[in-house]
């Protein structure tokens, strides 16, 4: 579940005597961590629901993550990003990114189970797609895209149980994971305009954005929810993991992995969300699972795949690869 989809704000040019740093562990292995911490987010937001309102999960989520992102950027020595306009966008940013996703989830996951909020997560790619082809120039929409989208929301539909009028679907609840999953593609959007090319570095401006975000929970959240009157420990260590992993070490790695493989296979990572998040609520929380779940779940990534995918370009005289900057807004991160 995505925080951002980091972008390459900065670029540099390293010297013929820069050795790149190989990392500890192989991609793969950190691609499947992302992938297990990720879909297990929708797990943890059901546990910490059970103990706290909505609005406190949100902010111990954004106060943890926070914390990590803290200690990364004074290990790495990283300055909090300088001028009025950057932090005004950033306060956009968290907004759009952070703190109303974060907070719809969380309330949606009172009244509907973990699965069914992690396969809506899974639509942000296909509401990222439809987006960009009208705010982006340089997405035209082609017969592929227009198909997946097609097929993408289809699935959604097949979820849902549209054929027998939505029976025993919590509307509301839906409706506020459909609505999260599309503050991503459009807080994406937003930050590709803003923010890109911005001179600051992707762990300082994320760093930041999470820091903002957990400011403006600590501003609603005493006015719509109070203070804890008790502190259950399975909740709030919940909180804790959603917090420090989900949102915190997951930004890391996910970053990590988007400079290393790039993004495009960075951002695969979104089609196992909502296999693991299923499996977590059926085989941890006991939630029920009908036939029109998997297929429908299915159906949407297939979809969300081919929005993604290019035909394949003819043979060209040789060039050097160019890097990728900044992320468009079919580029996802989840959760």
């Amino acid at each position: 579940m995505s925080t951002t989809a980091p972008s390459r704000a900065t670029s540099s040019t390293p010297t013929s005597t820069t050795v790149p740093r190989r990392p500890a562990l192989d991609w793969r292995i950190r691609f499947a961590a992302l992938s297990l911490i990720w879909g297990f987010s929708f797990l943890l937001i059901k546990v910490g629901t059970d103990g706290y309102a909505p609005f406190q999960v949100t902010f111990g989520r954004l106060l943890f993550g926070t914390l990590v992102l803290a200690v990364a950027m004074a290990v790495k020595r990283e300055r909090l990003p300088r001028g009025r306009r950057t932090w005004l966008h950033l306060t956009v940013a968290a907004l759009l990114l952070n703190a109303a996703p974060f907070s719809l989830f969380a309330y949606s996951e009172l009244t509907i189970p973990s699965t069914l909020a992690g396969i809506c997560n899974a639509t942000s790619p296909l509401w990222g797609m439809a987006l960009s082809m009208v705010a982006l120039s340089e997405d035209r929409p082609t017969r592929r895209r227009v198909a997946g989208l097609g097929l993408g929301f289809l699935g959604v539909l097949t979820v849902l149980g549209a054929w027998q009028g939505f029976h025993g679907l919590d509307v509301t609840g839906t409706a506020m994971a459909l609505l999260a999953s599309l503050c991503y593609p459009i807080g994406w959007i937003y930050v590709r305009r803003t923010l890109a090319g911005s001179g600051h570095s992707n762990l300082s401006l994320i760093g930041s954005q999470l820091g903002v975000a957990t400011l403006q929970l600590a501003l609603v959240t005493p006015l719509f929810a109070g203070f804890p009157s008790s502190f259950p420990l399975v909740p709030l260590l919940a909180v804790a993991a959603l917090g420090a992993l989900g949102t915190g070490l997951a930004v890391l790695v996910q970053y990590g992995l988007v400079n290393e493989v790039g993004p495009t296979t960075a951002q695969m990572v979104t089609y196992f969300i909502p296999v693991i998040a299923t499996a977590a609520g059926v085989a941890v929380l006991g939630e029920s699972l009908s036939w029109n779940t998997p297929v429908g779940a299915a159906i949407v990534l297939a979809g969300a795949a081919l929005t993604q995918s290019r035909a394949r370009a003819k043979p060209r005289a040789w060039s050097p690869r160019l890097g990728r900057t900044g992320s468009t807004g079919s580029d996802t991160g989840s959760q």
